[in-house]
């Protein structure tokens, strides 16, 4: 790190940088500016390359023998069961010499900080893999600690920051005996799915909150979801995509009229009002709000479609494939749920990022929808259906633990509680 002389504190810094381009500072007062200006380029790139959603091999110049994950290597294949299951005696080594150390909370811990709880982690990150052993045991939060720290986030993905806050240290402190025995459990799970799912389909892993768009064994393009609350959970599918709907109506399901919207009406009468829903009874009429009886639950006998456009809960797009459950994958106005890391808010469907992305290599081999096209159709308002000329195979599966053929192990909440070994804390909230 480059010491900042003192009396650069009481000059402004664009002022200084300013008189710096114009060749009006002293030979003495250049160099600082001259410095300045490096460090600003510095942190911009740094800014830049912490923003990618690409941990790819570059990332990692700190501590080169340590990997990133590939964003190009899918999730299910054969050769990820095969990994996963490789990963499990190195961790069954550790858990005999004692696993890892509990990182103590409630301490700042950040780059340029110093403190005890700084040894912890550096253990806690050279025993997980993350952080090579000749970075040493100090207590200093220094370049190499927050690269570390970074590579864990992106392991169990959690926002990647390099800072360590509260679901960065809940992810840290699952004892790796529960580690362990998700990577056991989900070995059985991978296997499931490790024969001909297809050159092209679309995977969501649901703990993960994840979409990957898979061709000829490459994850084409990656897409955060937002998926089923825990009380209202995602289902696992394996199913076909067939069509896509731009900018749709949204029929409201019944479990959501009475779970949800009576007591909303309860408390906000003009609720349906405001987000443009309307009722339809039995004959196809269009009722007032003030026409049902919202104290009991006269509202389940009749449609309610909210129209097309920005305030729509589905967004512009929805994504349509044949399945009991009576869910879908769709756009959200709610596009701040993307960059939290627990998003789990959804009744059950599936809320997808950058969907047009995902909808444009869907429609690929479609004729007349084209990026171009597509747009043009969202910014029209029309309702259009555009069938997939030939379907795409989806599944949503649910893995907790996995290891890539780059060798990188990976861990999710098992926030459905499915994985049987009682109660982990939700890492990814905070």
């Amino acid at each position: 790190m480059i010491d900042r002389p003192e009396f650069l504190s009481s000059w402004n810094r664009r002022t200084l940088l300013r008189h710096l381009g114009r060749g009006t500072l002293g030979a003495g007062a250049a160099l600082v500016a001259s410095r300045a200006q490096a460090q600003d380029q510095m942190l911009q790139l740094l800014m830049e390359q912490t923003r990618r959603s690409d941990f790819g091999q570059t990332y990692d110049s700190g501590i080169r023998s340590v990997k990133m994950p590939k964003s190009s290597l899918p999730t299910l294949s054969p050769a990820t069961a095969q990994t996963t299951e490789a990963a499990i005696p190195r961790y069954e080594q550790l858990a005999s010499q004692g696993g890892w150390p509990m990182v103590p909370t409630g301490e700042r811990m950040r780059l340029g900080n110093r403190n005890k709880a700084v040894i912890a982690l550096r253990q806690r990150l050279i025993a997980g893999g993350d952080l090579a052993t000749s970075a040493g045991v100090s207590d200093v939060f220094d370049s190499y600690v927050e690269a570390g720290v970074k590579r864990f986030q992106a392991r169990h993905g959690l926002t990647v920051d390099g800072l360590v806050r509260e679901a960065t240290l809940n992810a840290m402190n699952v004892p790796i005996e529960a580690r362990l025995a998700q990577l056991r459990i989900n070995i059985g799970r991978l296997k499931s799915f490790s024969g001909n799912l297809g050159p092209k389909f679309v995977m969501c892993n649901l703990p993960a909150a994840q979409i990957e768009a898979i061709e000829n064994g490459v994850a084409v393009t990656r897409h955060t979801a937002v998926v089923g609350k825990p009380d209202r959970a995602s289902p696992d599918i394996n199913s076909r995509i067939v069509e896509v709907n731009f900018n749709p109506f949204w029929t409201v399901p019944v479990s959501i009229v009475k779970r949800d919207l009576i007591p909303k009406m309860q408390e906000e009468p003009d609720y349906l009002t405001k987000q443009r829903i309307r009722i339809i009874d039995a004959r196809g009429n269009e009722l007032q709000p003030t026409q049902v009886n919202w104290n009991t639950d006269e509202a389940v006998n009749y449609k309610f479609k909210q129209d097309p456009g920005d305030f729509n809960s589905l967004g512009a797009i929805r994504i349509n494939f044949p399945s009991a459950h009576g869910v879908y994958m769709h756009d959200t106005p709610s596009r701040n749920l993307f960059g939290e890391d627990f998003r789990f808010h959804s009744s059950g469907c599936v809320r997808v990022q950058n969907v047009r992305e995902l909808v444009t290599w869907l429609l690929a081999s479609t004729p007349g929808w084209s990026r171009q096209q597509i747009d043009e159709v969202i910014r029209s308002g029309d309702r259009k259906d555009a069938r997939l000329k030939t379907p795409v195979p989806l599944y949503w599966v649910y893995v907790t633990a996995w290891a890539t053929p780059d060798g990188v192990v990976q861990f999710r909440d098992d926030i459905y509680s499915r994985d049987g070994i009682g109660s982990a804390p939700a890492t990814s909230r905070g």
